[in-house]
């Protein structure tokens, strides 16, 4: 079983359990959108230590408990699941998640940070991402940034210093091996 050395921060006792059963892991448990001032002060003292992943449902509360972690934590790692990869019976969530699609999320960590603009919104708007849903779930899948609308999008492509050249090799790299 491969060993995860930073502690995966997520919403619950079923999220632990299911990256238990795939790693030798340890976990903080946010306890969903009630997650404490002491709790997001415990991710930022085990960032300190030995580094965090945050990998939240993909959902509206996961997005929120991801935000408060970035703007304590901003250094702290993130692991997207797609939604349609963890849809359930009755729920939405990792525990939910297929397996691999849970591997793959934590094989594909993105940082992000507080540097300087990457990528301008004249750059972005000038990508055709915003009229085109397909595209801007493209770049999303691509670059392995989770859910959201165009705005957050360029807000995650900023802080992940993802510039419009990227985006566009990216892109063009995926329509060629396609051909």
């Amino acid at each position: 079983m491969k060993k995860i050395d930073q502690i995966i921060v997520v919403e619950g006792k079923s999220d632990t359990q299911l990256l238990k059963t795939l790693f030798d892991v340890e976990t903080i448990e946010t306890n969903g959108l009630s997650m404490s001032d002491e709790i997001l002060e415990y991710i930022a003292e085990m960032h300190d230590k030995k580094g965090v992943i945050v990998l939240t449902d993909p959902d509206y509360p996961g997005q929120c408990i991801r935000q408060r972690i970035i703007e304590r934590v901003p250094g702290a790692k993130h692991a997207f699941v797609e939604k349609k990869d963890a849809v359930g019976k009755k729920k939405l969530g990792i525990a939910e998640a297929r397996e691999s699609a849970v591997i793959e999320a934590l094989e594909n960590l993105v940082t992000f940070g507080e540097h300087s603009e990457s990528i301008t919104w004249s750059e972005f708007i000038d990508l055709d991402i915003i009229g085109d849903k397909e595209k801007r779930l493209e770049v999303y899948r691509l670059f392995h940034l989770g859910y959201g609308n165009a705005k957050t999008l360029f807000k995650r492509l900023n802080m992940a210093q993802i510039t419009q050249l990227d985006i566009i090799e990216m892109y063009n790299k995926k329509q060629s091996s396609e051909s």
